[in-house]
């Protein structure tokens, strides 16, 4: 059995990309990609009143059509920490554990970050100790094209599912939500929304998610 993946990065990624922080004792995150937009590399899906809401970092456009993922830098030409934080907060200001980690992630909307995929991976080390997830992440040495022996999912987590990959290892259940009530269950969410409803469960559902073949 593969013990690595092979990942994006992401911008508080949905709750599948976390799954396989769970799955894997190995995670590559590749920088050498050529960057992908409109995906959750600068995306996250949180669930508002009105349903699903995309929050997107801009990002500052590339001289050239293709840009290496490291080298993304993140635009502040408009004011889009303040627009996120509102959203994250009337998104989960009622939730059960909101109190309880807001404090902890407000520097990712107080301070700049030259660059998307620092951030990322700030926001990353930060989810994985509030929810006590152990893992080994580390960068890719350059891109990598012979995926033998690794599970590549760099395209295969995205916002749109007809270019998802089938994922059988994955299993979505469902959780208390805010809005479920009014909205329905909203399935691979930002991990916000997990660690938002869920609190300390979080990590035994990311568990729980996955579907171990025998």
């Amino acid at each position: 059995m593969e013990s690595t993946v092979l990942l994006s990065t992401a911008y508080f990624a949905p709750i599948q990309y976390y799954s396989k922080l769970v799955q894997f004792p190995n995670v590559l995150i590749e920088q050498f990609e050529n960057y992908s937009k409109q995906s959750y590399r600068n995306r996250c899906n949180i669930f508002g009143a009105n349903g699903a809401l995309a929050l997107t970092i801009p990002v500052v456009k590339a001289s050239s059509k293709k840009i290496l993922t490291k080298d993304v830098r993140i635009s502040y030409d408009t004011d889009w920490q303040k627009q996120h934080w509102k959203g994250i907060e009337s998104a989960y200001q009622s939730s059960p554990f909101y109190e309880y980690y807001i404090d902890d992630l407000k520097k990712f909307f107080d301070r700049r970050w030259d660059f998307l995929l620092d951030m990322n991976l700030q926001i990353q080390e930060e989810i994985c100790s509030l929810i006590d997830l152990d893992y080994n992440i580390k960068l890719t040495d350059d891109y990598i094209e012979d995926v033998n022996q690794i599970v590549d999912f760099r395209e295969g987590i995205h916002p749109k599912a007809s270019k998802s990959i089938v994922d059988l290892s994955f299993v979505s259940k469902e959780y208390y939500q805010v809005f479920s009530d009014k909205k329905g269950f909203i399935e691979n969410l930002s991990i916000l929304d997990l660690l938002f409803n869920m609190g300390p469960d979080s990590l035994m559902y990311l568990e729980q998610s996955v579907e171990v073949k025998g």
